[in-house]
């Protein structure tokens, strides 16, 4: 069995990879991801599928932790949340861009797909 630390690294991995039959295989057939640059609620494989796609196409496509963020409560068993912040970063429309976003998943880390629900937010300005 991974350790939530394990399964977020690994993620970022895939995502950096562009691999999208590997970044998929962590998301459970129910998972629910409520993503960084969509204003929908991805609730099928297929939705998600194509998330990541869109995604995957752009330039210079890198995720980054901010490992003093992070944080990881145990739930129940094998159930973890993990929380912090992330920096991705794209080109888009030929400019190198960074989103700051915060994120949260729910693993079960006894599943071979072990992301039930993934939300992120890009940051917002400050009042």
């Amino acid at each position: 069995m991974k350790q939530p630390e394990e399964i977020l690294q690994q993620w970022i991995s895939s995502v950096n990879s562009r691999d999208i039959k590997e970044i998929l295989s962590f998301y459970d057939t129910k998972a629910v991801l409520i993503p960084t640059f969509s204003n929908r609620i991805l609730d099928t494989s297929e939705k998600i599928s194509n998330y990541f796609k869109t995604l995957a196409s752009k330039e210079q496509l890198k995720v980054s932790l901010r490992e003093n963020t992070i944080r990881i409560q145990k739930i129940t068993g094998t159930i973890s949340s993990v929380c912090g912040i992330y920096l991705w970063t794209m080109a888009v429309e030929g400019e190198i861009l960074n989103f700051e976003a915060r994120f949260s998943f729910l693993f079960d880390s006894s599943l071979p797909s072990p992301v039930l629900q993934h939300h992120s937010s890009q940051i917002p300005r400050t009042l």
